[in-house]
């Protein structure tokens, strides 16, 4: 390789830090620009690379799981922010779940000690012809660069809403009320569980629905119908609950499987809390993104059994994220159409999901050293959950509205033939022909 060989990397999320990652470790040097610390979006805060904002789960950690499979097959490859979040996972019961500090802290000290990774602080607004780079700058990319893309690289954007839960001080958290527990008592009992009669749900879901929102001022609403675009997967709780009465039943306050110790019974409703960190002294409360206005946070919030006198270390935020309209746009190594030296990586690809980002990332990282040694890439089957989000994200979907996806097992290439023994049976085998197909593709590039 000459010296001259390098690639731009524009970005240090999690899909900028995987791709720059993947590119240094073929011996391709790394330009890697990150706008933090001298300018900041809307939801970060820290100065550490690879920051989560909406929540410290990466979610479940098991093959029969479509996002289990994806983490598997990224580990298999060589994935940094997997080597990140074993080197930093808290107890979550079959997720995988981790102290967001420290796995940002990882990252950071890895990207900035690697010999081929030099870190530019500042923020970018276009690419320098010629020059192979890999866009990673995240769903919320700066106004002066998303108006470069969608203008220079005529790529047309979209727009949802995004939002986060709050954390809670473990200390503040009234233990004679809420117990420890796993559903179903499946592995270690690593949730905290606030119980709910009826009466209290009946009490909380009325003061939910009504509760005041905070103003949004810089972000658009949809003009048909004034209500917000937001996305399925990470949906307020608040707007969750306007969907019907029962609806938080049968999601995130799902009692099913979690028997209170001091009944011996299923409560009507139980408000579950994760683990933030590794001390075990902060817990975010499970499925409860929401854009209410802080003083409401801390009213409702507080009529929950267990967190009557919570203490809110951060609140729930809300903002919106950018995504590309990439079928038609994009191919399925990351890389434009019409510019193969371009790439692109992370939520604004159209992919959704911490892991889905870092896998985007991923192979986006690997095409584009690929690209600046004069080698073929490697574009990953639709076998593999890898290769099926790239497809995804080339191809889009039967429907008319390409939308973010997470990893599924319904955009993985079928079996073409019925499986005994149920869905997990199934996903058993499509997960093993994945694997085997991950360790061909990872014997064949280290020849």
């Amino acid at each position: 390789m000459s010296d001259n060989k390098f690639v731009n990397v524009y970005g240090a999320g999690l899909a900028g830090c995987e791709a720059a990652w993947q590119i240094a470790k073929r011996g391709v040097r790394v330009r890697l620009y990150e706008m933090k610390p001298h300018k900041y979006t809307p939801a970060h805060h820290s100065e550490g690379f690879a920051e989560l904002v909406c929540s410290n789960s990466l979610r479940s950690d098991s093959v029969t799981n479509a996002v289990g499979l994806l983490k598997e097959e990224m580990r298999r490859i060589g994935s940094l922010i997997m080597d990140a979040a074993e080197a930093t996972k808290v107890p979550a019961g079959s997720a995988l779940a981790v102290d967001r500090e420290l796995f940002s802290a990882y990252i950071t000290d890895k990207i900035k000690n690697h010999p081929l990774i030099e870190v530019i602080e500042g923020e970018v607004t276009s690419v320098n012809e010629g020059e192979i780079t890999v866009i990673a700058t995240g769903p919320l990319t700066s106004d002066a660069m998303a108006e470069y893309i969608q203008n220079e690289l005529g790529a047309s954007g979209l727009h949802f809403f995004d939002a986060a839960a709050p954390i809670v001080d473990f200390s503040s958290i009234n233990m004679d009320v809420a117990f420890f527990a796993s559903r179903y008592d499946k592995g270690d009992a690593d949730y905290i569980n606030c119980p709910m009669t009826r009466e209290q749900y009946d009490a909380f879901y009325t003061e939910l629905v009504g509760a005041r929102e905070a103003e949004i001022k810089e972000f658009d609403r949809e003009e048909q119908n004034k209500k917000l675009n937001v996305f399925e997967g990470c949906m307020p709780v608040e707007v969750m609950a306007k969907r019907g009465y029962d609806t938080l039943c049968y999601g995130p306050l799902k009692p099913v499987g979690l028997v209170d110790p001091r009944t011996g019974k299923e409560s009507f409703a139980v408000v579950q809390l994760r683990k933030e960190n590794k001390e075990g002294t902060m817990y975010n409360i499970v499925g409860f993104q929401t854009h209410l206005a802080f003083p409401e946070q801390r009213r409702v919030f507080r009529m929950i059994p267990g967190l009557e006198n919570a203490e809110f270390l951060r609140y729930g935020i809300m903002h919106r994220n950018t995504y590309l309209n990439s079928p038609g746009y994009l191919n399925n190594d990351y890389s434009m159409l019409n510019n193969k030296n371009v790439f692109f990586a992370g939520q604004m690809t159209g992919v959704e999901g911490y892991i889905e980002s870092a896998g985007s990332g991923l192979v986006a990282g690997i095409n584009a050293a690929a690209r600046a040694l004069g080698d073929d890439g490697v574009i990953f089957p639709d076998t593999t959950m890898i290769g099926a989000m790239a497809s995804y994200v080339k191809n889009g979907s039967m429907s008319s509205k390409f939308v973010p996806m997470n990893a599924n097992f319904g955009i993985i290439e079928p079996l073409g033939y019925r499986v005994k023994g149920g869905k997990i049976a199934k996903y058993e085998i499509v997960s093993a022909r994945a694997l085997e197909a991950i360790d061909g593709i990872v014997a064949d590039i280290k020849k």
